[in-house]
Order: structure tokens, then sequence, then C-alpha cells
């Protein structure tokens, strides 16, 4: 699974809209929108803040592995 395939799918699990998402990793909801579709590469400080946003590993987030981990503390 694609990393934006994977983001996608967990803000739709959470329930979230792109605004609510966007907010919580201080980017426009514009720019979060252009990172789902693919459109541009999510920053890895954006990845890390989504993991610990999502409570989840980088390696899922990112689709090298398909078992949700949670964020190292």
């Amino acid at each position: 699974m694609l990393y934006v395939e994977r983001v996608r799918e967990l803000r739709n699990d959470h329930e979230l809209n792109q605004t609510q998402v966007a907010k919580a990793i201080h980017v426009a909801q514009t720019t979060y929108s252009d990172y789902e579709k693919g459109k541009v590469r999510i920053p890895v400080e954006c990845l890390i803040q989504l993991a610990k946003f999502y409570n989840v590993d980088m390696n899922y987030i990112t689709g090298v592995s398909d078992i949700p981990r949670p964020f190292p503390v």
C-alpha cells in the first residue's frame, strides 16, 4: 500500500475530515489534500506528526508494514 493511501485510510478510519487532520499537523487543508492526492510528497516532519497523531509507527504509516504498532514514546 502506498503511504498516501495509508494516510487517507487512517483519516477515514478515524472519521476525520481533511481540515481536522491538517489543523493537527499544522498545514493548510489544501496542502493536506495535495498530500492525500499524491500531488506533493509528504515531508518527513509531517509523516512523524501524522504517526504521533494516529499513534502508529512509521513503518505502518509509510506502508512498509501492515501491522499498526503504537508510535514509540
